[in-house]
C-alpha cells in the first residue's frame, strides 16, 4: 500500500492552486492550476475528488474543481457567484451535502446545497463583523462561525432545510480578534486562534446544544520577541505587533499547531488527556508570514506556506519539535494548504 498523500497549496499572489505529491517523505510538484482569482480558501471532498475553491472578481464566486489524483490537475466542473463578497474560509458539512462559507470582506456567512458537484444559491446567510472562519460539528447539526471584528464565536444549528438559526453567541476577550478554530474529536471541546493577542482560547461545547463556554487561554508567541497587542486595521509589522493565523490538531490530540506571521513562527501547544493547554516552549521559525499550513492525517508531516515566499516548507513532525526536510517551489503568495489521500 502507498504511503503518499496529495497536498494542496492555494497561491492567492499568482491565482492558481498547485498540487504536490507527498511520498517517503519528499514533495514533488505535480500540476498547477491557474486562473482562479486571488484564491486563498479551498474544502475539498475527498471522496468525490471534488475542490471548493473560492476566487475573488466581481462578482466573486465558489469554483468546483475536479481533482485528477494522477496528474494532480484540476479542471473547473461549475462556478457559483458570490455577490456579497468573497470568502476567507470554506468547509463541508460531513456528508458533502453543504458548502459553509465565512466573507470578511463581507461580514457574512452562508450555508448552500451541494448537488452533484454544483453549489446552489445560499440557503441562510448570517451577519457577523469580519467573519474569518467557520466549521459544521461532526454531526452536521451545527455550524461555528467566528467574527473577529465583533469578537465572538457565533453558533447556529443547521435544518434539515439548511437553515440557519441562531443558538448563541460566545464573546471573546475585547480586542483578541478570533480567527481560525477546531473542534476535538470528542466534540465536547472548541478551540480558537486569536488575530491580535496571540493566543488559543479554549471553550466548553455542550455536544447536545452547541452551546459554547470559554475556559482558558495559552499564548502562541514567544515573549522574549516582545511582540506588542495587535490592533484592528493597524499594521502589524510596522508596529511589531501580534499577527496570529493558523490552527491544527497534531497527531493523537495532544499537541495545537499554530502559526505567527510577524515573527514567522510555528508553535506547538501542549494539550493534556482532559483537553488542558500548558504553555509553549517550542517556536519554529519557517515560511515569511505563514498564513496557512496543514499537517498529514497521522500527524507525521507538516507543511507550511508564506505570504510573503515562493516556496512550502515539509517539516517532520516529532511531538512538539519540527524537522525541515524540504523546501518546494510553490507560487506567489501562498496562504491555504491542505492534506488527502493521494
Amino acid at each position: 500500500m502507498s504511503n503518499a498523500s496529495l497536498v494542496l497549496v492555494a497561491n492567492a499572489g499568482d491565482s492558481s492552486i498547485g498540487t504536490f505529491r507527498l511520498e517517503d517523505g519528499a514533495l514533488s510538484r505535480l500540476a498547477v492550476t491557474g486562473g482562479l482569482k486571488g484564491t486563498g480558501t479551498f474544502a475539498i471532498d475527498a471522496a468525490r475528488g471534488l475542490v471548493y475553491a473560492g476566487v475573488k472578481g466581481d462578482p466573486a464566486a465558489v469554483v468546483t474543481l475536479e481533482l485528477d489524483r494522477a496528474t494532480g490537475a484540476l479542471a473547473e466542473r461549475s462556478r457559483t457567484d458570490l455577490p456579497g463578497g468573497s470568502v476567507a474560509y470554506l468547509a463541508l458539512t460531513r456528508d458533502g451535502g453543504a458548502l459553509l462559507g465565512a466573507s470578511y470582506g463581507g461580514s457574512y456567512g452562508f450555508i448552500a446545497p451541494i448537488v452533484d458537484g454544483v453549489v446552489g444559491e445560499p440557503i441562510s446567510t448570517v451577519e457577523h463583523t469580519y467573519l474569518h472562519s467557520v466549521l459544521p460539528s461532526a454531526d452536521d447539526r451545527f455550524a461555528h462561525f467566528v467574527s473577529l471584528g465583533d469578537d465572538l464565536v457565533a453558533t447556529y444549528a443547521i435544518g434539515d432545510d439548511l437553515t440557519l438559526t441562531h443558538v448563541q453567541s460566545a464573546s471573546v476577550p475585547q480586542g483578541a480578534a478570533p480567527r481560525h478554530l477546531v473542534l476535538n474529536a470528542s466534540q465536547d471541546a472548541v478551540y480558537v486562534v486569536t488575530e491580535y493577542s496571540g493566543e488559543v482560547l479554549r471553550f466548553d461545547r455542550d455536544v447536545a446544544t452547541g452551546e459554547l463556554a470559554l475556559r482558558t487561554a495559552a499564548n502562541i508567541t514567544d515573549l522574549r520577541a516582545g511582540l506588542v497587542r495587535g490592533e484592528i486595521e493597524a499594521d502589524p509589522v510596522a508596529r511589531g505587533a501580534v499577527w496570529g493565523a493558523d490552527l491544527h490538531w497534531g497527531a493523537d490530540e495532544r499537541v495545537l499547531w499554530a502559526s505567527e506571521r510577524s515573527m514567522s513562527t510555528l508553535t506547538a501547544v501542549p494539550v493534556d488527556e482532559r483537553g488542558r493547554m500548558t504553555a509553549a516552549e517550542d517556536f519554529t521559525v519557517t515560511e515569511p508570514q505563514p498564513r496557512g499550513f496543514a499537517l498529514s492525517a497521522d500527524g507525521r508531516f507538516l507543511v507550511a506556506a508564506g505570504e510573503r515566499s515562493t516556496t512550502v516548507s515539509l517539516y517532520a513532525v516529532d511531538g512538539e519539535r519540527l524537522e525541515l526536510l524540504q523546501q518546494a517551489e510553490t507560487g506567489a503568495g501562498a496562504n491555504w494548504v491542505r492534506f488527502l489521500e493521494a
